[in-house]
């Protein structure tokens, strides 16, 4: 339905889209998508650099780190059961 757009679907898109938005907040809109984009780009960075320095569980050396446990959804529904890893920090709550 959807697999084939030529040149004249695009161009209609197009003109579509600056009728219902003007021509004068396209820019905008694009300025903002691109800073949301690195923004998005920059977290998901950190999130992998912040995961490859805390694989190590912090504790005493000599301590097992706990084993992993599953939370089980609904009975019958085994297709989104998956393994949680408990918080390693030994604060009181």
């Amino acid at each position: 339905m959807f697999g084939r757009l030529g040149a004249p679907e695009i161009i209609l898109i197009l003109v579509v889209i600056i009728l219902l938005f003007g021509a004068k907040k396209l820019p905008d809109m694009a300025r903002s998508l691109g800073k949301s984009a690195r923004i998005l780009k920059s977290e998901a960075k950190a999130m992998k650099e912040e995961g490859k320095t805390s694989t190590t569980p912090a504790g005493p050396p000599n301590e097992e780190p706990p084993a992993q446990r599953t939370i089980q959804a609904a009975p019958g529904d085994v297709t989104s059961s998956r393994p949680v890893a408990e918080p390693t920090d030994t604060t009181k709550r």
